[in-house]
């Protein structure tokens, strides 16, 4: 389809109408074209005629045809359509905008022709050992592209200190290692790389590595992703995997345009909304990976007037298959996803759009069910739609059938659909509705209506109105809206930074990160006038004094009048042998094939139980199963602190895997005798996302022993169950380091903030030192005497911010005695179990009752209730005494499209909850709609969010605008109840607030897996 709006003579006559004296030769004619899977859509658009109000919004043409096999002739026939249609002169044209799937399509496939093997440098002296490369990929990619890793001196901590300088001989040495080998790609990352303004470590490595292996690729992974080593490490990895790849389908764009007569510049769209010059995209391609849909939304909001910003709106953007929903912000960029996404089954974290998918298309079947009622989707005949649907003499009814019955779209043969049975239409009409009624209310984060674009090739489906919509936008050429968007997106400049707040205000510090934005979005191409700053997001890190994490993004109009980036050196102009365009062989064939190992099924799965050496109990011998298990159980009773235990999860899977046993034990097996030793991580989760899991615990335990003459132990217990500290016992007593039983028991039965807030603290003051701390690299501290317990987590905590933030704790050793007196029993059991839930509901596809079957694991509806759901609207974070403060807001909401049988009714519903966080949730107040205002539950009570989309629990870093969640209460364990001290000891008073404590119901201890597991006798 080709639609010419106007020749470039009535465009030029307007031009000169409009602005008088302007040259007809003034570039302002900008391309945009969309490389889709099924339909490459390509549009002109004048930004003079744009700009002076033209009622087309300056567009001169549009090509929509469909996707070659071989991209680039499709790009090329589609530009050259658009071209001849409106006689447009090429030396009119500004630029060409291509939004492409061409990346990230290598990485889902697998393809080895286009993917390149990867050598890994990591940066640091003490850290980084223990969870590898590679470690959160699936092993048939691993199989491509893992060429080699290694770990060099380096690295930073969180203050932007150096833990180890650069050592030019181990990086010569490594960079033999990789020409040996034959590997033409490199990855270089480091922790804390992203904030580092003064060594430049990463930037430094590369210097060095280009004079020893010329013409390789360097990925520096700071320039690729922001904070959280391990996901920014894979995002650069698989950016240097496809590094080769991007360079020849950019020689391919780049030969197309000269085709074409074309001199202007190329540029790529990325995944938040804006543009890469050529060169740029080239060496980091994947921020492109997931354009389209923000091309859609950019498209949209530029079609419909709202590009000038100053207020949200939603985009439906509804396609064959299925529709996509997001959300334009004041900004006029897409709202973005939370820290971490997962492309191709690798965790990442560069920005990628929000979006919800409902399976609603022009191509979704529709049909009666046995029930008689009238369903749409989710399956779909997608490009098969000319074919199938009865309007074009298909056997097929669709949804396209449905919106030419009801008179909302003029396709094919209308007399096929006039023949439906009027209430069969009416119902489905109906149903279509409610589906993107339902999708617009999961998007928003207020109740009151905004504005909705309706685009894409099915935006016919709409209806004329929608609950929740202050008015329904479908705006001229809003099937092309993604080429559109491609052709008007800005330049941006982002940073995302750790600064200190000991000699700056945080507003200070605020303002340093926006001046730096800016000047990376003037660096990047953007007219210094027009970059304005579209995001900020400000958060203090939990448990290190004084230090800011700052999001900045700033974008700008792109500045065509300066000399742009010489590309010839990064792209290359010359025509490689090996140019030519892959057309019709499968790319699976070429494709490196693994089998991958088997899951456990966690219906029928059970753990391993055996007799121990001396025969007088039975053990638990962990299993890869149950450490996953364990880790989503643990990060559920965190109640949003404890830090992810993602990390001590890879490093024992890894252990496992080694040859290595962990082994746990049930309270009862304990002699009196016995010598218990426990302890655990303190500092900041902030810390351990950078520098991953270490063994600083282990050297913790070592400093302590060696004090105490110890040589051994008997058995030792988790220091908290909640978060990544429910792990840290079975590093410590596994057979690679002291090989002694780990407890099933904690000393909080969840997570807390500090060390004196311990059952055992509460009940036994006096037992918490002697103790030791490590940092990891070299670092211990003893305490021996205190005066109370509180002065001991003040002491260390102070000396824990001069040991890099994060330490690990071996704690004074204990009694049998006061295990079964004042700990809370069962809780690796109850982690466990919790994580069982999760799996059994992911297996089943029902994890819309996930929270249900946690409260089954949890003592039942008697013992821990749904509290509230609904979605968050709002984070507040500040810092106070190196903790994270602050309130989730959630506002009442249902995202299921229809009621689930056997689905808990929340304890309150309507209006809003919110809970105040001291590094974990601390009570939950309801706002009911007529302003009364209520505790529904309160510490020491377990208070989880649930993400709906998973199923796993969300901790404090993760909260974000957007999330659906369920909010899940469990009663607190009877250490904290059965005493005087435990209300006011571990209640919301010594959290600095004053609320009333009420028991959610009767504490049911959770069940000991040996118990019911052991073999018979």
């Amino acid at each position: 389809m080709i639609v010419p709006l106007r020749s470039q003579a009535d465009e030029s006559a307007n031009v000169q109408d409009l602005e008088g004296d302007m040259a007809v030769t003034e570039k302002t004619i900008r391309i945009g074209v969309d490389v889709g899977g099924t339909n490459t859509d390509a549009v002109a658009i004048d930004v003079a005629l744009a700009s002076q109000g033209d009622p087309d919004r300056g567009i001169l043409g549009l090509k929509k045809t469909p996707t070659t096999p071989d991209a680039t002739s499709g790009i090329t026939a589609a530009v050259q359509a658009v071209i001849e249609s409106a006689s447009i002169s090429p030396s009119r044209i500004a630029s060409v905008t291509v939004g492409t799937t061409h990346f990230i399509n290598a990485v889902v496939e697998r393809d080895a022709r286009r993917l390149q093997q990867v050598a890994v440098v990591r940066l640091s002296k003490s850290f980084l050992k223990e969870v590898p490369p590679f470690s959160e990929f699936p092993a048939d990619l691993a199989g491509i592209i893992n060429g080699y890793t290694c770990i060099i001196d380096g690295g930073l901590h969180i203050d932007g200190s150096e833990e180890a300088p650069i050592v030019e001989s181990q990086v010569v040495e490594q960079c033999s290692q990789i020409k040996q080998r034959g590997i033409t790609a490199v990855v270089i990352a480091g922790v804390f790389s992203p904030i580092d303004e003064t060594h430049h470590q990463e930037s430094r490595v590369r210097d060095i590595m280009l004079r020893e292996l010329p013409g390789v690729d360097i990925v520096c992974s700071h320039e690729v992703a922001n904070i959280g080593f391990l996901e920014r490490e894979n995002a650069a990895i698989l950016n240097a995997a496809i590094l080769a790849y991007a360079r020849k389908t950019i020689r391919r764009f780049k030969k197309a345009m000269r085709s074409l007569d074309l001199t202007c510049p190329l540029f790529i769209t990325q995944n938040d909304g804006t543009i890469l010059d050529s060169a740029s995209a080239a060496r980091i391609p994947i921020r492109t990976f997931s354009s389209g849909a923000t091309n859609s939304m950019r498209g949209a909001a530029y079609l419909a007037r709202l590009d000038g910003g100053g207020k949200s709106a939603i985009v439906v953007d509804i396609g064959g298959t299925t529709s996509d929903v997001g959300v334009i912000l004041p900004s006029g960029l897409p709202r973005q996803a939370s820290a971490y996404v997962t492309v191709a089954g690798v965790r990442v974290n560069y920005s990628m759009p929000q979006l919800h998918s409902i399976g609603l298309g022009g191509g979704s079947l529709v049909r009666k069910g046995d029930d008689g009622v009238v369903k749409v989707g989710p399956e779909s005949v997608g490009h098969f739609l000319p074919e199938q649907a009865l309007v074009f003499g298909g056997p097929t009814c669709t949804a396209t059938d449905i919106a030419v019955a009801s008179d909302r779209a003029s396709i094919g043969d209308v007399s096929k659909a006039e023949a439906l049975d009027p209430g069969f239409v009416d119902a489905a009409t109906k149903r279509m509705k409610i589906m993107l009624e339902r999708a617009i209310e999961v998007v928003k984060t207020s109740p009151d209506p905004v504005p909705v674009l309706l685009v894409g090739g099915g935006a016919v489906l709409a209806p004329d109105a929608l609950d929740g919509a202050s008015e329904l936008i479908r705006p001229p050429f809003h099937d092309v809206a993604n080429a559109v968007g491609a052709a008007i997106c800005k330049v941006c400049g982002s940073v995302d930074i750790v600064q200190g707040t000991t000699h700056q205000t945080e507003t200070q510090a605020i303002e340093h990160a926006k001046k730096i934005a800016e000047e990376r979005a003037i660096a990047a191409g953007a007219i210094p006038e027009s970059v304005a700053i579209a995001e900020v997001e400000s958060m203090p890190l939990q448990y290190v004094a004084n230090q800011l994490r700052t999001i900045v993004k700033a974008i700008g109009e792109i500045d065509f009048q300066a000399s742009l980036r010489d590309d010839t050196e990064v792209v290359g102009e010359h025509e490689d042998k090996d140019d030519e365009e892959e057309t019709t062989e499968a790319a699976k064939d070429f494709a490196v094939k693994f089998t991958e190992t088997e899951r456990a099924n966690p219906l029928t799965y059970r753990p391993h139980i055996r007799p121990s050496k001396s025969g007088q109990y039975d053990e638990w011998v962990v299993s890869e199963t149950d450490l996953a298990w364990i880790a989503d159980g643990c990060y559920v009773l965190g109640c949003a602190g404890g830090g992810t235990p993602q990390p001590s999860f890879i490093q024992l899977r890894d252990m496992l895997r080694a040859g290595h046993e962990i082994r746990i034990i049930d309270q009862s097996a304990l002699k009196e005798s016995d010598v218990i030793y426990w302890g655990g991580h303190m500092g900041s989760p902030a810390v351990s996302v950078e520098r991953l899991q270490s063994i600083e615990t282990v050297e913790a335990f070592r400093t302590l022993m060696e004090y105490l003459g110890h040589t051994s132990f008997d058995a030792v217990m988790g220091l908290e169950i909640g978060g990544a500290n429910g792990m840290e016992p079975f590093l410590v007593g596994s057979n690679r380091f002291f090989d002694a039983p780990v407890i099933d028991a904690d000393w909080m039965g969840r997570a807390y903030p500090t060390y004196w807030q311990t059952t055992l603290a509460v009940h036994k003051p006096g037992e918490l030192v002697p103790c030791a701390i490590d940092s990891g690299d070299g670092k211990s501290i003893l305490m021996v005497k205190t005066s109370n317990d509180e002065i001991v987590d003040r002491a260390l905590r102070a000396s824990c911010s001069e040991m890099g933030s994060r330490v690990g704790m071996a704690a004074k050793p204990t009694k049998t005695e006061y295990v079964r007196k004042y700990g809370v029993l069962n809780t690796v059991s109850l982690a466990w179990r919790i994580g069982r839930a999760i799996a059994r509901c992911e297996a089943t596809n029902s994890l819309s009752l996930v929270a249900e079957a946690i409260i089954d694991e949890a003592g039942g509806p008697d013992a821990a209730k749904v509290l509230f759901r609904g979605k968050i609207v709002a984070v507040e974070r500040r810092l106070f005494k190196g903790h994270s403060y602050g309130a989730v807001h959630i506002a009442a909401c249902e995202d299921d499209e229809e009621a689930v049988a056997g689905r808990a009714a929340p304890l309150i519903s309507g209006g809003k909850l919110k809970i105040p966080f001291k590094n974990e949730n601390i009570f939950a107040e309801h706002t009911a709609d007529d302003g009364t205002v209520s505790v529904v539950a309160a510490v020491p009570d377990l208070i989880a969010i649930l993400d709906n989309g998973s199923g796993r629990a969300l901790g404090v870093p993760e909260f974000k605008y957007g999330y659906h969640v369920t909010v899940v209460g469990i009663t607190c364990s009877p250490r904290w109840t059965d005493t005087e001290f435990g209300i006011e000891v571990g209640g919301p008073k010594a959290f600095g607030y004053d609320v009333a404590y009420k028991p959610l119901g009767k504490y049911v201890e959770p069940r000991s897996v040996i118990e019911e597991f052991r073999l018979p006798n």
